[in-house]
């Protein structure tokens, strides 16, 4: 086959083949954590109808497929790979793509990978960062490159991995004999966080390279982390050993070629930026946007207050199932739901994750106070019947601090965890979303409100620049350090405070709703940015 052929013709008939290395996937139920789930959901099925037929391999954590113990339809396979001094047995399950059957996940399974449903990664004792989940991880990259050694999976046209998890596999690939003809398969990588590397020592540890694959003698320079020498980095081995390098924005892309400077709370390159500068001056660093998916059907009619007050209420309810007492946070939220919220109140919204990279700004000091009270002061001042409703879930310690907040201010309810259906809610009901996240690869939260025609304040960097345009779709603020921040997100939210409903507030939601970020854009991105480039001209 003429693999430059294959690609020339969308929906050919010889569609070239992707493998999809990830740890997370959108479309199955309980293996969502961030917005590589979101991808792996609405990427494949866009890229088939491009002539690419992408399919995953994940580790199926114990409750996806069936288990270790197979279908007549979807039967395991058993075999084993090396890891530490011995031999350990993988199961694989084949299983169709819920959003189209003509494509396939791989599920591969082993008890060191099971997790509760969405719980897939481990949190390590102090200390140990990362030292459970690249445990794990190690394992996944050599059962992977086993799976393709041995012909358990096929070998594809492309491997295209994702985030550091994936990193394990791409050293293998790249400086292990025994997978040397893996080489010869061009790979991709897709970055969606930089944050987070994955870092574990090489040596002296339970959770360390020498002790997953004690039969490398060698340790070359690309693999080591360039802060600490005597450790292995798995994302940083990923982007030297790939053929491809992607970042899921065009803006985030060019930040990540910058330093880091904490001094002014810029997040750029973590430590990765000559690495990420090497790949650019080679032609081999590329920004896509993420995608989003859009109902055929018209939305639903918009929800009442109390229906999402409803909605609290069972996340609430549902979250003490297995629980013998109650939270103080919970029972505060409760208490506020109890007070009434006027119909027509104007609601300021955040749906996130409670981590530094989404909230940092929310909890900088600024003249003696928080940037998150003194929104909630100007609320109060604005309107008595305004509220600030906030979800989501993450680190504990922010929670307690946004707990102290919450018992002092009745406009603020905190619902300290995720549902995806009381998300929706609030997309669809909230009047204006939050997102000042200190850095956004893409951010998928922005897309959801502007989809539920909900207008956004959001922070100047990375994908969110890419999509709110300023006074056009929404609204962005932006500053040289944390404290001009802060000050500019206040400064703008004092502005839309008093112009809400206005003439020209209404325009900006109308173009909020109407804009688009479709997966088959990004599909043809992928195509003509990644895979071409590595498969010949056409």
């Amino acid at each position: 086959m003429q693999i430059s052929n294959a690609i020339n013709t969308e929906a050919s008939a010889h569609p070239v083949q992707v493998l999809m290395l990830c740890a997370e996937h959108g479309a199955l139920a309980g293996a969502k954590v961030g917005g590589m789930a979101d991808v792996l959901a609405g990427l494949p099925p866009a890229l088939k109808a491009k002539g690419v037929q992408a399919s995953v391999v994940m580790p199926g954590y114990g409750f996806l497929g069936c288990q270790g113990h197979g279908t007549d339809e979807a039967p395991c396979r058993f075999f084993s790979v090396p890891f530490r001094h011995g031999m350990v047995q993988i199961s694989l399950q084949q299983l169709p793509d819920p959003r189209d059957e003509g494509l396939s996940i791989y599920l591969l399974d082993n008890p060191a990978w099971h997790t509760a449903p969405g719980q897939l990664y481990v949190a390590s004792g102090d200390g140990r960062p990362f030292a459970d989940d690249a445990d794990r991880f190690a394992l996944f990259g050599v059962a992977v490159a086993e799976a393709l050694l041995q012909g358990i999976i096929p070998k594809p046209h492309v491997l295209h991995l994702h985030d550091w998890h994936q990193g394990f596999f791409a050293l293998l690939r790249g400086i292990d004999p025994r997978y040397g003809e893996l080489k010869a398969i061009p790979s991709v990588l897709s970055i969606h966080n930089l944050a987070l590397q994955g870092t574990r020592p090489l040596a002296q540890e339970a959770s360390s390279l020498a002790a997953w694959y004690p039969w490398l003698g060698q340790y070359p320079a690309p693999i080591l982390d360039r802060r600490y020498p005597n450790c292995v980095n798995p994302l940083r081995a990923a982007i030297c050993l790939s053929d491809r390098v992607h970042l899921v924005s065009p803006n985030y892309c060019r930040e990540v070629l910058r330093p880091s400077d904490p001094a002014t709370g810029f997040v750029g390159g973590e430590g990765l930026e000559e690495d990420l500068q090497h790949c650019d001056g080679k032609q081999q660093l590329v920004g896509i946007l993420n995608g989003c998916d859009y109902p055929d059907e018209p939305q639903e009619m918009r929800p009442s207050v109390q229906q999402l007050v409803l909605g609290c209420h069972r996340t609430l309810t549902a979250a003490q199932a297995n629980r013998d007492t109650v939270r103080a946070l919970d029972f505060i939220a409760a208490q506020r739901l109890w007070q009434p919220v006027h119909e027509h109140a104007f609601l300021l919204t955040f749906v996130g994750r409670l981590t530094s990279q989404k909230v940092e700004l929310l909890r900088h000091s600024l003249d003696g106070k928080s940037t998150l009270e003194q929104i909630l002061q100007r609320l109060g001042l604005f309107s008595p019947q305004a509220r600030f409703f906030m979800l989501g879930n993450g680190d504990d310690r922010i929670a307690r601090e946004f707990q102290q907040l919450v018992a002092r201010y009745d406009n603020f309810i905190f619902i300290n965890h995720f549902d995806v259906k009381l998300s929706e809610l609030v997309y669809r009901r909230g009047d204006l979303f939050l997102m000042p996240s200190s850095f956004e690869p893409c951010g998928i939260s922005q897309m959801l409100a502007m989809r539920s025609g909900q207008p956004c304040l959001v922070s100047s960097v990375g994908g969110l620049v890419d999509t709110v345009k300023d006074g056009e779709n929404g609204w962005r603020f932006d500053g040289d350090d944390t404290d001009s921040q802060a000050r500019a997100l206040l400064n703008k939210l004092d502005y839309l405070l008093h112009t809400t409903g206005s003439p020209d507030w209404q325009r900006v939601a109308k173009a909020a709703l109407e804009t688009r970020f479709t997966w088959e854009e990004a599909a043809a991105s992928y195509l003509d940015k990644l895979y071409r480039p590595l498969l010949g001209t056409y």
